[in-house]
């Protein structure tokens, strides 16, 4: 049960630490050596500058967290061809984690709503 706390703990203050600050690649080498997380972020983190998430509900199963949780943000550069809108959006995610030595690997997202 410790270990199960343990890595809840962990992707808690991973959140804490990329929300609403710029994701560079040092402060996400804290929590990930995943270059296909890192990526998912940087395509993020480059429609959505210091975009933030807020964990709604964790579960965690042995080295597997999944996490429902929302992203806020505003859309200030060009977004899959969207050329930015300035509006601030809202929208609620799952995101499935793998802990190996303390670190984040992802395993799936699903996006549940988009604009």
């Amino acid at each position: 049960m410790e270990q199960i706390q343990q890595n809840k703990e962990l992707v808690i203050r991973y959140f804490n630490a990329i929300s609403g600050v710029d994701k560079t690649r040092e402060l996400l080498e804290q929590y990930t050596t995943d270059e296909e997380l890192m990526a998912h972020i940087a395509f993020f983190e480059g429609s959505f500058p210091k975009y933030e998430m807020f964990a709604d509900e964790i579960t965690c199963e042995g080295n597997r967290v999944v996490v429902r949780a929302r992203i806020k943000a505003t859309h200030e550069r060009e977004f899959s061809g969207i050329l930015p809108t300035h509006h601030k959006i809202e929208f609620p995610f799952v995101i499935s984690y793998e802990l190996e030595k303390g670190k984040l690997f992802i395993t799936g997202l699903l996006l549940i709503k988009w604009f």
